[in-house]
């Protein structure tokens, strides 16, 4: 199996440090409420969610819920661990935010704690990219995986997990071209990751 095809669009590296960055004005905080609902909802078992909170270029306070998520997850290519995505509802003016998660930790494993953790922050629409380059600056306090029920497995790729993790990061992400950052003081979420191990040798 190409296991590429197991995350086809979770965008490369390469791609998002092409991306240029507009300047960002700091305001009060706003409450990210979905504007048109995802095409897809982020687990079959209607579950998913993720809230951040963000400040610094941007004040954002982020509650989405499985119908304002599409949720992507696989193998961290070339670093080992897992790389979980979420990205949120289209606004009205075809602006949509992404967060990449990239965890050191193995998938199929059940709990873990106090898991390092890079974290990508991208702005579709308006040329916003940001990254805590390395993942020395944000940490998974408690990390769970499960896999699906058998009622939610048949309606999932073969291999597919239930992740869900809470966090913080102690540094802020910094812009990938400009002095601006942002910083998670928190996040919880609950996304998918597609195990390739198990895909390719199912039980």
């Amino acid at each position: 199996m190409n296991r590429r095809l197991l995350y086809p669009t979770l965008l490369p590296m390469a791609a998002l440090a092409a991306l240029s960055l507009a300047a960002c004005s700091r305001h009060v905080p706003t409450s990210v409420q979905p504007a048109t609902s995802a095409t897809s909802s982020c687990l079959p078992s209607h579950d998913g969610y993720l809230r951040v909170r963000l400040r610094g270029a941007r004040d954002l306070d982020i509650d989405w819920h499985d119908a304002d998520l599409t949720c992507e997850g696989g193998e961290r290519p070339g670093q080992g661990g897992m790389r979980l995505a979420f990205a949120g509802p289209v606004s009205s003016a075809g602006h949509r935010l992404r967060f990449v998660f990239g965890v050191a930790s193995a998938a199929g494993i059940a709990s873990s704690r106090e898991v390092p953790t890079n974290v990508t922050v991208i702005f579709e629409g308006e040329h916003g990219l940001y990254s805590t380059r390395g993942d020395d600056k944000c940490t998974i306090d408690e990390l769970t995986q499960a896999p699906m029920i058998a009622r939610d497995a048949a309606r999932s790729p073969a291999g597919t997990l239930r992740v869900s993790g809470r966090g913080f990061c102690a540094s802020p992400a910094a812009a990938i071209d400009g002095p601006d950052t942002l910083l998670l003081s928190r996040f919880d979420f609950a996304g998918l990751v597609v195990d390739a191990a198990t895909a390719d040798h199912p039980q």
